[in-house]
């Protein structure tokens, strides 16, 4: 039995289940990882999250999953705490922290998701691959256009967003050189990665990270030199494979809707606003994004107001865009939150912490997240870094920012970047055609940590 306990721990490692903190740092569970249905817990979560992994195979939403796993899990809990001295507490405490935790995240996405989508609506980012289709560049410049966009669009926006719209722009012109599109859509997914990894609002983890306190949001930037080494090196590599031709293109020209510009500066503003609250004022960002969302709805208003054409106002109705917001990954981030958080409120966190962090040191407990989060999304490894909070400095804080930022690139599911460009390539960028080259990416993410070190060590 105990054998097989440490056996389900290296799997919560694998499936990310951790504990829940304290804000002091220290942990307050159940201690009770010996109980049958705290294993019981354990296995029903790594048998939801063997659904979300197959998300691209069967189809089934990965929120839905991992939504129910929490609910059992909760029950699961409710029933060892009857057995627990002071139990009852311990759970009410863990579900308050856990609900802050979420609530957070989920305000700060949803306006993030809302912008993303008044920007889309305005045509913000068809005119942008309408122009770049329309110069006629050549495959290898195409190449390195769309992944040094992906890299630097990525920050603002998500990689999710940023990889969707550079991979349009590859079809557009490319639809019918199946080694270009392959090749490029792996340049795209490493670039919107990286690009992520220097920014807190980049990517999920960084946002995460930041709003934790580990890292002050200038601190981030010191990993803008480790992210280029982390796209160059493979980008490099594969653009010798990239077939030396011009394609021919034909397409529409597509000019931004009135109001799009102005949005994009209005987001701009949002995320001032958002630092400026937690600089300045020690608010918590999704204060100042929420703010920032009256912009945009005082902004719709003037729209309605001024135009004289019906059928505009009607598509830019501001809730409109709130019911587009991705309620499916919203809702997946629900799920793993209260999952883990679940799981950790039982007591896996000493173990897990011990063997990671106290065991194996904190650089290698980081790099091994970083490979982890090829297999397992990052935000589930995160979000369990974060529960176990191991007493590290920023340069490892920053550290695991990169490599579970970027070590999703190593695989094409590791990332929302390039789960979603296997689906929009209709078969021309697939997980073999993608690991083909993972020795490559892997020289990258090896070489990035040791820049890293060279430059924040």
């Amino acid at each position: 039995m105990k054998a097989f306990k440490y056996l389900l721990v290296v799997l919560s490692v694998l499936g990310i289940t951790p504990a829940w903190a304290s804000s002091s740092g220290s942990a307050i569970t159940l201690d009770m990882t010996d109980a049958t249905l705290g294993i019981l817990a354990l296995v029903l979560f790594a048998f939801a999250y063997a659904f979300v992994i197959a998300e691209e195979f069967i189809h089934l939403r990965k929120s839905k999953p991992v939504m129910l796993a929490a609910g059992i899990i909760w029950v699961l809990v409710a029933i060892i705490a009857k057995g627990v001295d002071g139990g009852e507490g311990i759970v009410d405490a863990a579900i308050s922290h856990n609900l802050m935790e979420y609530s957070e995240l989920f305000l700060f996405l949803l306006t993030a998701m809302i912008y993303i989508n008044a920007m889309t609506e305005r045509n913000v980012f068809e005119a942008l691959r309408s122009y770049l289709v329309g110069k006629g560049y050549s495959y290898k410049v195409l190449f390195w256009i769309t992944g040094i966009l992906a890299f630097f669009i990525s920050p603002i926006a998500d990689n999710l967003t940023t990889a969707l719209l550079m991979g349009a722009v590859v079809l557009a012109v490319g639809s019918d050189n199946l080694k270009f599109v392959s090749i490029a859509f792996i340049n795209i997914v490493v670039a919107a990665n990286a690009g992520g990894a220097f920014s807190p609002f980049g990517d999920i983890t960084t946002l995460m990270v930041w709003q934790a306190e580990k890292a002050e949001f200038f601190d981030f930037f010191a990993l803008f030199i480790p992210s280029v080494v982390n796209y160059i090196i493979p980008a490099v590599i594969m653009s010798f494979a990239v077939p030396n031709e011009t394609p021919k293109v034909v397409g529409d020209s597509v000019s931004m809707e009135r109001g799009g510009i102005t949005i994009c500066l209005l987001f701009l503003c949002t995320i001032v606003t958002a630092v400026s609250f937690k600089q300045f004022l020690h608010l918590p960002p999704f204060m100042g994004m929420m703010t920032g969302l009256s912009y945009l709805f005082l902004f719709s208003y003037y729209i309605k107001i001024t135009t004289r054409s019906d059928n505009e106002v009607a598509e830019f109705n501001i809730f409109n865009k709130v019911a587009k917001a991705e309620w499916d990954t919203l809702l997946f981030f629900f799920g793993v939150i209260f999952c883990v958080g679940g799981l950790g409120t039982i007591g896996y966190l000493g173990a897990v912490s011990q063997v990671m962090y106290e065991g194996w040191g904190a650089t290698n407990a980081n790099i091994v997240a970083g490979v982890l989060s090829a297999v397992v999304d990052n935000i589930p490894v995160m979000f369990a870094i974060l529960s176990m909070n191991p007493d590290m400095g920023v340069y490892q804080w920053l550290l695991v920012t990169l490599t579970a930022g970027v070590g999703g690139s190593l695989l094409s599911v590791g990332s929302a970047a390039g789960v979603a460009l296997m689906g929009q390539s209709q078969g021309k960028y697939t997980f073999f055609s993608h690991m083909k080259w993972t020795w490559a990416i892997a020289l990258g993410y090896a070489a990035s940590i040791y820049a890293h070190y060279l430059i924040n060590g």
